[in-house]
């Protein structure tokens, strides 16, 4: 217990960054932002990861005696290091659907008189979803209506840009080809251009129209007028092939809002970062009040249980003449890859090292305690607790 007191003296000098402004910031944040209630439990799941206060897990080696205590994290998607563990872990996830074909990324965008409304009501976040899904298939659907050639795709919601700003689009990866009716596969290299951009307006446009009424129907004529060519989409062929995949992925489609690299400095009152402005890749710096770098970040955190990640076509249904069809990971690679994802292996990896070896002798160190709010909780007495969990979880509801 001695040990873990001045383990959590030492630990307000190890937060990163992000972690210091919202905790010297908490509370003007409340009284001046009010955020949602979704925001300020992320906030504060953030600014208490890796702190032992919240309990973590002591190491010991059996030769040496030597001790280690390790935190335990908070799993926000909001938090910049559980972050980048939860895009991997979402990343491998997709990954394991793809089929072994080329996939073209597409990425959808909205007129900027659109992006408040989903910022006051983020519920029409779901019409992006919606008009994503019936353009591709239709897209598809015009080739062979009678085989009615099914892909496979994923569309993931981003709600910002490189400026941190409100801004969301999807980011679609479809397969360059479908499955047919007869269980026939059609290759697909051309993307109409120009059906994309008006399908997607009017479909998008119609969504919204039922969603918020007639009120809407100024701003709809307005937008056809103003954006005579459709809306913008972005589905230039690329290199994302069957072996590349994972990495593509990971690039474009899993990234958190902002790292912590790009945070150039905080002096209490303002904050500086930088990001490559997206028309020219101009290297950008800005300087802007805490409080209004903390509101650009905050907006971007979804509601909870909202699925920022879909599945559509092929990689949403499971029919047995898809089980035909060849994975780009083969399925006897998949303990491989999830091994990586787990905590050991992933610190050895991106720094080098074995977080359990000890440093003193070289040998392994076993898990000694586990410890909640400085409680200790016995490893049979945990196993327990989450195997009746389990047990509730998988009983049929009465």
């Amino acid at each position: 217990m001695v040990f873990l007191f001045f383990y959590c003296l030492s630990y307000n000098n190890n937060m990163n960054i992000l972690q210091e402004i919202f905790k010297d910031n908490f509370e003007q944040m409340l009284y001046l932002l009010k955020p949602r209630k979704t925001v300020v439990e992320n906030v504060e799941k953030m600014i208490h990861c890796g702190d032992p206060l919240y309990g973590g897990a002591m190491y010991g080696c059996s030769d040496c005696g030597r001790f280690k205590f390790v935190p335990f994290r908070c799993h926000s998607r909001f938090c910049p290091t559980c972050g980048i563990k939860y895009t991997m872990d979402r990343t491998t996830a997709m990954s394991f659907k793809i089929v072994n074909a080329h996939h073209r990324h597409v990425v959808f965008t909205i007129a900027e008189e659109l992006r408040d409304y989903f910022l006051e009501d983020r519920d029409l976040l779901n019409c992006l979803f919606s008009a994503v899904n019936q353009v591709v298939h239709r897209l598809f659907y015009k080739d062979n209506k009678s085989e009615c050639f099914t892909p496979g795709f994923i569309c993931v919601l981003h709600t910002f840009g490189r400026d941190l700003k409100w801004n969301p689009h999807i980011h679609c990866l479809v397969s360059e080809g479908g499955l047919g009716n007869s269980g026939t596969w059609r290759k697909k290299t051309h993307f109409n251009y120009k059906f994309l951009r008006f399908a997607f307006q009017t479909v998008l446009l119609n969504e919204l129209h039922k969603r918020i009424g007639d009120s809407f129907k100024k701003v709809k004529s307005s937008i056809y007028k103003n954006q005579e060519n459709g809306f913008y989409v972005y589905a230039k062929p690329n290199t994302c092939t069957s072996k590349t995949v994972l990495q593509y992925i990971g690039r474009y489609l899993g990234r958190p809002v902002i790292a912590t690299s790009r945070i150039d400095n905080y002096d209490g009152e303002k904050v500086t970062f930088h990001y490559n402005r997206h028309e020219d890749n101009k290297l950008v710096t800005e300087t802007i009040p805490v409080l209004e770098f903390m509101a650009r970040l905050i907006q971007h955190i979804p509601e909870k249980h909202f699925k920022m990640i879909r599945y559509y076509g092929l990689y949403a249904r499971h029919r047995e003449s898809d089980k035909k069809l060849i994975p780009a990971i083969n399925q006897e690679k998949h303990r491989y890859y999830r091994s990586l994802l787990r905590w050991r292996t992933c610190i050895l990896i991106s720094f080098g090292y074995d977080p359990l070896k000890c440093p003193a002798c070289g040998k392994t160190m076993t898990l000694l305690k586990l410890y909640y709010r400085l409680q200790r909780v016995p490893l049979d007495e945990m196993y327990r607790k989450v195997m009746a969990k389990a047990k509730r979880c998988r009983s049929p509801d009465k």
